[in-house]
């Protein structure tokens, strides 16, 4: 087999310096270093405009207009006349609370229980608007209760600043303790606002996500229910919770570095050191390319002895049959006369005629079924090889014979 390129004279005297090679090579490193430049910048612009600092105010933060803030009810309060000062340190809250004043927080979760006890000691009245179990344990308000139904529910309690406040729909329940009021209670007693007036301050709790955040505010009777609560005092103490007002000291955690033995990462070091080497080693090219001279002459014979090894080392019996047996029919068709689309059939009955032999044993030859061994793959091919050579002899003399 010669492949069609023609040979270019001179070519020997013509081919390209090793110079040349080098300089092509470093023009293609470079591109990449370009394309790998140009990937990393686009991907610190995607990440510079898709990815933000999440928001530091949480939730209920009357300072927050997002969703989760409580700055509409903020403003709510401020046109009632009401003053309010947002702390964001504990100290901050003391100094701003007087006789009269209201505390307001959230789930003051950087919190410890003794530190809540005395953030909440000076104030008259306290509005908790969280439903965390551990506030209810520290003021003894009660535990936390399944909800029965997801309907509006009433006040149905005796506090006057609740009278004229519409329904709520809460999404968290309480079962109320000994002593303490329970408000907007559902079929089964719980209550979603709890009240405890048994000492010489007023401490109530109630879960404001779903009632006062600015995306629910507008609903029911949320907005009538934020004032009733917060509202009873000319001054309130907005406290809003966070981990640099924190009294808990922080717990040493240890590390993957400290729990895994020292010889850990001089290992893991030195495998990627090794790993580094072997891929340069395998990636290096020994020497500039070779130009070969066209024309190429491949032998046909390497092909279908390359083709044998193979079917042969399959052990395939039946697939070198059918390889032979399609050759074969070819080469008959071809002898008799007949179209390269003539049936098998049609080419045994050709046979059989030209030959006048009986056409069973040449439908099985070329129509039956293929061998499953190498013995009958032997004898297959011999008999193909028969037929062949008696069709060409019989077509031969009826072509020399007058």
């Amino acid at each position: 087999m010669t492949m069609t390129a023609e040979p270019v004279a001179g070519e020997a005297e013509h081919a390209p310096s090793t110079a040349v090679r080098e300089k092509g090579r470093l023009r293609s490193a470079l591109g990449w270093v370009a394309i790998a430049a140009l990937v990393v910048v686009f991907a610190l612009f995607i990440g510079s405009i898709t990815i933000s600092a999440p928001d530091s105010r949480g939730a209920l933060d009357p300072e927050s207009a997002d969703e989760s803030g409580a700055l509409a009810l903020a403003e709510l309060l401020r046109d009632q006349e009401v003053d309010i000062t947002i702390a964001r340190t504990r100290s901050e809250a003391a100094a701003a609370l007087d006789a009269d004043g209201t505390l307001v927080m959230a789930d003051p979760f950087a919190l410890s229980d003794q530190a809540v006890e005395d953030l909440v000691a000076p104030a008259d009245r306290t509005v908790i608007l969280s439903s965390a179990s551990r506030l209810l344990r520290i003021f003894e308000l009660g535990e936390n209760a399944p909800a029965t139904s997801d309907a509006d529910v009433t006040a149905r309690c005796d506090l006057p600043e609740l009278a004229q406040v519409g329904a709520v729909r809460p999404d968290r329940f309480f079962t109320p303790a000994d002593g303490v009021t329970g408000c907007y209670t559902d079929s089964a007693g719980a209550a979603a606002l709890l009240v405890d007036d048994s000492g010489d301050r007023r401490v109530a709790l109630i879960e404001g996500s779903a009632l006062f955040g600015n995306e629910h505010l507008a609903e029911n009777g949320n907005a009538a229910l934020g004032l009733a609560l917060l509202g009873q005092s000319e001054h309130v103490v907005w406290y809003v919770p966070s981990f640099e007002d924190s009294d808990i000291e922080a717990q040493s955690v240890d590390t993957l570095a400290a729990l895994t033995p020292q010889w850990v990462t001089p290992a893991i070091l030195l495998l990627l050191l090794a790993g580094i080497v072997a891929g340069i080693a395998r990636g290096q090219r020994f020497g500039p390319l070779v130009a070969e001279t066209l024309p190429v002459t491949v032998r046909a014979s390497e092909t279908m002895h390359g083709r044998a090894r193979l079917t042969a080392k399959a052990a395939d019996a039946a697939h070198a049959a059918r390889a032979l047996r399609d050759g074969s029919l070819r080469r008959l068709a071809a002898r008799l006369g007949l179209t390269a689309r003539s049936t098998p059939s049609e080419i045994a009955d050709a046979a059989s005629d030209r030959l006048r032999i009986p056409r069973g044993s040449l439908h099985q030859l070329l129509a039956g079924e293929l061998p499953s061994n190498d013995s009958e793959l032997i004898d297959t091919a011999r008999r193909l090889a028969e037929l062949e050579t008696a069709v060409s002899t019989a077509v031969h003399v009826e072509r020399n014979t007058p």
